[in-house]
């Protein structure tokens, strides 16, 4: 998710999409976890505009997400890692570890970790303009720790939530750590304010059944799919 021109939350395939003058603006990428399909292109995007910036790329994410992707990809085995080239001092990419409940001032924006619960260290994010916010749950279950603070955003325009597989599929959602339509019911049940709501993490082959179960038991929500190069103004 691109916000404004210098800001990425996750780094996943959609990231190809930008051109290559539009990946050098980026200054600041924080992750909600480790895997794949959400820092996919993170390497490739420090390998490619390295050479185009004059300061070093910020990737933020908490301390548990930084060690896997420090041990298991910027490794040298995998990738160089960039994190000491072409000297620690002078880096082209640097870490920068963040707590639940922290918040991260960039200009007039605030980032602010949220919980979730993954199959391995995660959060969401709360972005917040001054003006309004807008909340992007990452992959997450069913998380009582979640609503609460959600409720709380007085200035909440938008969530973004998950809801990776269909009903049918519900004892792969629990497994897995994600949500089906009917556990995506039970959570919205626990939200008592009313943003606009928009299901993101699809599975593709299996968007059509999905969005129709979730239009069926979302009840007073009326939640909608997520779109590529969608854009929210708040």
């Amino acid at each position: 998710m691109l916000v404004d021109h210098d800001l990425l939350i996750d780094a996943g395939t959609g990231v190809a999409d930008l051109s290559l003058a539009e990946l050098a603006l980026i200054d600041h990428v924080f992750l909600t976890h480790s895997h794949l399909d959400h820092i996919a292109l993170l390497p490739l995007l420090i390998d490619s505009v390295s050479d185009l910036r004059d300061k070093p790329l910020t990737v933020y994410a908490t301390a548990a997400t930084l060690e896997i992707i420090g041990n298991h990809i910027f490794n040298w085995a995998i990738w160089p890692d960039f994190s000491v080239i072409p000297s620690r001092e002078k880096a082209i990419m640097r870490y920068q570890s963040i707590s639940l409940g922290q918040s991260v001032r960039l200009g007039e924006r605030t980032i602010t970790a949220l919980p979730a619960e993954h199959t391995v260290p995660a959060v969401g994010y709360q972005l917040d303009s001054g003006v309004g916010s807008l909340v992007f749950t990452g992959d997450t279950t069913a998380n009582d720790a979640f609503w609460p603070v959600v409720n709380r955003i007085a200035n909440l325009r938008y969530l973004l939530i998950e809801t990776a597989f269909p009903n049918r599929e519900q004892g792969l959602a629990e497994i897995s750590k994600h949500l089906c339509p009917k556990m995506l019911a039970n959570e919205l049940k626990k939200l008592s304010i009313a943003p606009e709501i928009y299901i993101s993490h699809l599975k593709p082959s299996q968007i059509e059944l999905t969005m129709a179960e979730i239009q069926a038991c979302a009840g007073e929500f009326k939640p909608r799919m997520l779109q590529s190069n969608q854009v929210f103004e708040f």
